[in-house]
């Protein structure tokens, strides 16, 4: 499957590493054609990689990954035009807001009554938007089975049954076990996941550990 991965930092990296082991064919998007990361990660992978701006890379893929920063997403996302219909947005992003440094908060207008993934549902309402993933360190998102046995949660959430479906597939690829999936409902649900990332931030800041995650105990 062609692939595109909006973003060059870890997340992006990490992400767009796995879905190339997998057989899928990457590009990586980013402002400029000739970023240096994105230049390093098809030097790096040769095969089955491959650079372009936002507006290639949306072009190119049949699903999209956003891994860029939440403050830049919308951004990033409109550069794509109308390459963006029709597509499903696979949405990693928070709203962190880093002005104040360290620990972030949350972007005002983007928690408790609204979030990103529902601000970038309603900026393209031709696209089918999933988020997923948003609540771990990337190293767990694409291999689960770094902790517990692989016994630990991951939540989805998005308007579109279909699209859920298939990116349930992608995840299961990542090493997702169907029963640790948690579908939440439709995007607003992403005003939860969202907003766990405070409590995620201290948790990484009281143990000096990213390699954790939760678990539903009923």
């Amino acid at each position: 499957m062609k692939i595109s991965v909006l973003g060059t930092g870890t997340v992006g990296s990490t992400i767009g590493s796995r879905l190339i082991e997998l057989g899928h064919q990457v590009m990586m998007g980013s402002r400029s054609a000739t970023n240096e990361k994105a230049t390093a990660f098809v030097a790096k992978h040769k095969a089955g990689a491959s650079a372009g701006t936002f507006a290639q890379a949306a072009a190119f893929g049949e699903i999209i990954f956003n891994c860029t920063k939440g403050e830049a997403s919308i951004g990033a996302l409109k550069s794509g035009g109308s390459a963006l219909n029709g597509k499903i947005i696979i949405d990693l992003s928070n709203p962190l807001d880093f002005s104040k440094g360290m620990p972030p908060s949350l972007i005002p207008s983007l928690y408790n009554t609204n979030s990103l993934g529902e601000e970038i549902q309603k900026t393209f309402p031709t696209t089918k938007v999933v988020k997923t993933l948003n609540t771990m360190w990337c190293g767990l998102m694409v291999n689960p089975n770094l902790i517990g046995g692989g016994d630990h949660a991951n939540f989805i959430c998005g308007n579109d049954a279909d699209a859920k479906t298939k990116v349930k597939s992608l995840l299961k690829e990542f090493g997702w076990k169907d029963e640790n999936i948690f579908d939440l409902g439709d995007i607003s649900a992403s005003r939860g996941t969202e907003m766990y990332l405070p409590l995620w931030l201290r948790i990484w800041g009281a143990t000096k550990n990213s390699a954790f995650n939760m678990q539903i105990v009923r």
